[in-house]
C-alpha cells in the first residue's frame, strides 16, 4: 500500500472510532460528574493550541524535558542500541521526536500515532523530508487499546515506545497502569520505552502552568466544546463555560474543568443534556508522581525502570524502562 493510500485509510479509521465512541462520550455528559477525556483535544485547532501553550514561560515541562533530553541523549541513545523503531504515543509537533532520531544510531522507523489525523498526517510529512532513509508510517488510533503495528522495509532490532510530555499525568493511576501495559505490548519482548513524567512541586508553579496569562489554555479547553460540535452536530457555546485549573493535594493532581456560567441545555447527537449554572465538565487530570512511585507504577506494568534523568530543580524526570 503507497503511503497516500496508508494515510486514507487511516482518515478513514478514525471516522469509525469517533464514531464508535460517541456512546463512551454521551455517558461522559450524562454522568453524575460530567466528563469529556482530554484525548478529544486533539483536533487540528486543538494540535496548534497545544504546540502553543508548549512555548509559554508558565508553561515548565516542555523547555524542561527537552533540556533533560539534549544534555542526556548520548547515554539514552546508547541504551536504545542501534536500528530501533520509535513508536510515539500521542504524537505533537515532532520536536521531541527530531531530536531523538537525530542522536540514535541507525534508526529504521518512526511511527507517530495520534487521533488527530489531518494534524497527524502534516506532522509526519515535515519530518519525513528531514529523515528520508526512515521508514515513516503515521497511524490514526487511541492509543489507549491496543493498535496494530505497520511492517517496515528494515526490521527493527528493537522497539522504542516513545511517550514524552508527561501525557501519563492525564490518566488515573489504574487506567496509567493499563496503558503502560499496553506499551510494553507494543514494545515485545526486549523493547523498552522512554517517557516524560512530571514530578511534584510548589503549587505555584503547577498552577500556573495550566492558567497561564495569555489565555492560551483557556482557549485549549474550551476548543473541545467546538470540536464535539464539528464531530457529533453538537451546539455548545464555548462562551458559556469559563475555563478551571486547580490542584488537588490529596490526589497530586491538576483537574481541569469547564465550569457553566449560566444554567442552559446542549444537544449532543440528539440527547439533551442539562447544564446548572456552576456545574463543571471535568476535561482532564494531570497526575504528578515522585520518581519512586511511578517505578513502583511501571514494575506493577510489567516493566524494569533501567535509568531516569531529571533537571537541576526536579520539575521534571525522564524515564528509560525496559519490557
Amino acid at each position: 500500500m503507497s503511503l497516500l493510500a496508508e494515510k486514507s485509510a487511516n482518515v478513514a479509521s478514525a471516522a469509525q472510532m469517533f464514531a464508535e465512541e460517541r456512546a463512551e462520550i454521551l455517558a461522559g455528559l450524562k454522568a453524575p460528574q460530567k466528563r469529556i477525556s482530554p484525548k478529544y483535544f486533539y483536533d487540528q485547532r486543538g494540535s496548534e493550541l497545544f504546540d502553543e501553550i508548549c512555548t509559554l514561560p508558565e508553561y515548565y515541562p516542555t523547555r524542561t524535558e527537552l533540556r533533560i533530553m539534549e544534555r542526556h541523549l548520548p547515554e539514552i541513545a546508547e541504551l536504545v542500541g542501534p536500528q530501533a523503531a520509535v513508536i510515539e504515543f500521542g504524537a505533537g509537533s515532532g520536536a521531541k521526536a527530531r531530536q531523538l532520531l537525530s542522536e540514535l544510531r541507525d534508526p529504521v522507523a518512526y511511527v507517530p500515532v495520534e487521533i488527530s489525523g489531518e494534524y497527524l498526517a502534516a506532522q509526519a510529512d515535515e519530518l519525513a523530508r528531514d529523515f528520508p532513509q526512515l521508514s515513516i508510517v503515521p497511524v490514526v488510533a487511541d492509543f489507549t487499546k491496543p493498535f496494530d503495528l505497520p511492517a517496515h522495509p528494515t526490521m527493527p532490532l528493537r522497539n522504542l515506545v516513545f511517550f514524552p510530555g508527561s501525557t501519563i499525568g492525564n490518566f488515573t493511576r489504574t487506567e496509567a497502569r493499563h496503558l503502560l501495559e499496553i506499551m510494553r505490548e507494543e514494545a515485545k519482548p526486549g523493547g523498552a520505552l522512554l517517557m516524560g513524567v512530571d514530578l511534584v512541586k510548589d503549587v505555584e508553579i503547577i498552577e500556573a502552568a495550566y492558567n497561564d496569562a495569555q489565555g492560551v489554555t483557556a482557549e485549549f479547553n474550551r476548543n473541545v466544546l467546538l470540536h464535539l460540535n464539528a464531530a457529533l452536530g453538537a451546539d455548545f457555546v464555548p462562551e458559556r463555560f469559563s475555563h478551571e485549573a486547580i490542584y488537588d493535594a490529596r490526589n497530586e493532581r491538576i483537574e481541569m474543568r469547564l465550569v457553566s456560567l449560566t444554567e442552559h441545555t446542549v444537544h449532543v447527537d440528539g440527547e439533551a443534556i442539562r447544564f446548572a449554572a456552576g456545574e463543571h465538565i471535568l476535561t482532564e487530570y494531570s497526575h504528578k508522581y515522585s520518581i519512586e512511585r511511578f517505578r513502583v507504577l511501571a514494575r506493577q506494568a510489567g516493566l524494569e525502570p533501567e535509568a531516569v534523568w531529571t533537571d537541576e530543580d526536579r520539575l521534571f524526570s525522564v524515564h528509560y524502562l525496559t519490557a
